[in-house]
């Protein structure tokens, strides 16, 4: 059975960082998700604690095994990226990409010729996500 996909809301930093762990290890229990997060460690009800709120945000389900629960994303890191960077764009450059793309080159001090190189890269990212989705239809 699919879960229905969640309304995407913004993660705080500590529900963001699950969400990458589980978003690499595709499943995991609580003290699997604890493994794998950096020094020094939360104790393992605050990261407990944390995957219940993204269950109940609807960022996460799980299947139970009697007590212990094994938690996996309903939403995938691209869905959430994409949201997140629209509301980036949104909130700090109204909404327009060519003035985050002009504030990145600024900021970083590109010339033409790197900013050309980003381009390319930019076109072949493209390319191969839209080959990708051609694939899979």
């Amino acid at each position: 059975m699919k879960e229905p996909k969640p309304s995407v809301k913004e993660l705080t930093k500590a529900e963001e960082q699950v969400m990458q762990i589980l978003w690499q290890l595709k499943k995991g229990f609580v003290k699997d998700i604890l493994e794998e997060m950096p020094k020094p460690k939360p104790a393992y009800n605050t990261v407990s604690t944390i995957v219940r709120i993204l269950e109940k945000k609807g960022f996460v389900a799980y299947k139970a095994y009697g007590k212990t629960h094994e938690y996996y994303p309903l939403i995938s890191k691209k869905e959430y990226s994409s949201y997140f960077l629209k509301n980036f764009v949104g909130s700090y450059f109204g909404g327009s990409f060519h003035k985050l793309v002009s504030f990145f080159a600024r900021e970083n001090d590109m010339d033409i010729h790197e900013f050309e190189e980003m381009m390319k890269y930019v076109e072949q990212d493209i390319k191969e996500e839209n080959d990708e989705e051609a694939e899979k239809n």
